[in-house]
């Protein structure tokens, strides 16, 4: 049957249903719902298959949007889960944490007046299905190249690396520090935004294409980085960025102030019935919390604080609303599990003694000139000072690079911010100063999305591939 014309006015953009709020905070469980093929196939439709398809450009990994979004229109699932993987290593789990309304559905043509097609949804749906319903990566006409990586980060550059080495019959061998993969996508991202079964069947979906992992691993502790290099033809560095940015104000120190990470990493420590050992649970139950930071980090402590039962959660943030970092999904989410937001604020102190925290003082802001990034600086107001009472407060400002004490005995140079140096141009990209290692990611680019990340792993995957003759 023809595609009618007028579909994307005559079939309202529907996205998955959400649990209700005060139902949803009583677990750590997905809020939302999936599409049956019939809802998917109807909103699918809904694409105006533009001659220049925003949606593409916008996406990091240019996804092939409008095609595979076609072919579930048609029924075609597998051919649509083929397609998919063809540019993203992670579908399933960038339709789930990815902020779309900044990037592929914020670029369709139809965003402002019909309501964008639920393009994030759908790809989530793709994978989810497929996979239930048996489908596979074919590897049929894959040959072994007899070569070897050893890749560095099991997160989702290293994952993106190990998928295209695999297609390119490269065998991987993933190391990585936690005891299960994903990195932040299991530690950091909360399981209401990504249950970890989704990251475990990945692992399944990766083993099953000849991808090895070595787990509870640290390099450079419990194994030498030099043997990577002895043993493997090439190796690929994706770990992250780990070292949280303090806000060099007073009182940071003090009992009852934690970084964004270590509780989130705790919490999900608890939550995975982990040895809590190296990650602490913090338990937020019945404070008076404060959330300091507008990116998505500071809307996952948001929403972890009222899922331990805190007696209110408050979120700080320097800028207004607009210029907040954060997906308006999330922010949205925050709101209706009975978040309280202040903008304009800058905390200034936080206030207390050795038995802990009892306030934070802030000042207001207005948004003054762009700064060199673009974005608007916010400028304090003189006189507007006040406290924010809290008992516990969260500082979620982002994180930076953490380059390895062994970087320079192998000759792998960084910049002065931290992040490792690779070539962006010329024959080989994502090699660093040593021939034989590659990097990308977050540690190459800063702290990004997990889509940025998955980009980067595959493109450095494609230089290796180059670099060893393949």
């Amino acid at each position: 049957m023809a595609k009618h014309p007028l579909q994307f006015l005559e079939v309202p953009r529907r996205d998955p249903e959400k649990e209700p709020a005060e139902e949803r905070i009583q677990h750590y469980g997905e809020i939302y719902g999936h599409y049956d093929g019939a809802s998917a196939a109807a909103q699918a439709g809904r694409c105006l298959d533009c001659g220049n398809p925003y949606c593409e450009w916008k996406c990091p990994v240019h996804n092939y949007i409008p095609n595979w979004l076609k072919l579930i229109e048609e029924g075609k699932l597998f051919e649509a889960a083929e397609l998919s993987h063809q540019t993203n290593s992670l579908p399933e789990i960038c339709g789930r944490v990815c902020p779309q309304d900044r990037l592929c559905e914020g670029d369709c043509t139809l965003d402002d007046a019909n309501g964008a097609v639920t393009i994030g949804s759908i790809e989530k749906y793709i994978t989810d299905e497929a996979v239930a319903q048996g489908w596979r990566p074919d590897m049929s006409s894959v040959e072994d190249t007899g070569k070897r990586v050893a890749i560095v980060g099991a997160g989702p550059a290293g994952l993106g690396a190990a998928d295209v080495l695999a297609r390119n019959g490269i065998r991987s061998v993933v190391f990585d520090a936690y005891p299960e993969i994903g990195g932040l996508l299991t530690y950091g991202i909360p399981p209401f935004k990504l249950e970890k079964r989704v990251v475990r069947t990945r692992r399944e979906i990766l083993e099953g294409m000849g991808v090895q992992f070595v787990l509870d691993t640290h390099i450079g502790e419990d194994k030498p980085f030099a043997e990577l290099l002895d043993g493997f033809d090439a190796v690929f560095l994706g770990m992250g960025t780990y070292e949280y940015v303090k806000g060099a104000f007073p009182g940071e120190d003090l009992p009852g102030v934690y970084d964004a990470l270590p509780y989130l990493v705790g919490n999900a420590y608890r939550e995975l019935g982990h040895d809590e050992t190296d990650a602490p649970y913090i338990d937020l139950e019945d404070k008076v919390v404060v959330v300091l930071g507008g990116g998505d980090t500071g809307m996952d402590c948001n929403r972890t604080a009222v899922r331990q039962g805190a007696a209110s959660v408050t979120c700080a943030y320097r800028r207004d609303e607009e210029n907040m970092p954060g997906s308006r999904r999330e922010v949205a989410n925050s709101k209706e599990e009975g978040v309280a937001f202040l903008f304009n604020r800058a905390p200034l102190e936080i206030l207390g003694d050795g038995s802990g925290v009892t306030g934070v003082r802030v000042i207001e802001t207005k948004m003054g000139t762009p700064g060199a990034d673009g974005r608007r600086r916010p400028e304090p107001v003189p006189g507007t000072e006040t406290l924010l009472p809290a008992d516990a407060v969260v500082i979620a400002f982002g994180f930076r690079p953490n380059p390895a004490d062994w970087f320079a005995d192998f000759d792998i140079d960084t910049l002065d911010s931290g992040r490792v140096l690779v070539k962006s141009m010329g024959a080989i990209p994502y090699q660093t100063s040593n021939p034989k290692v590659f990097a990308g990611g977050d540690m190459v680019r800063g702290s990004d999305l997990v889509v940025t990340a998955v980009h980067e792993g595959r493109e450095a995957a494609k230089g290796i591939a180059k670099f060893l003759g393949v």
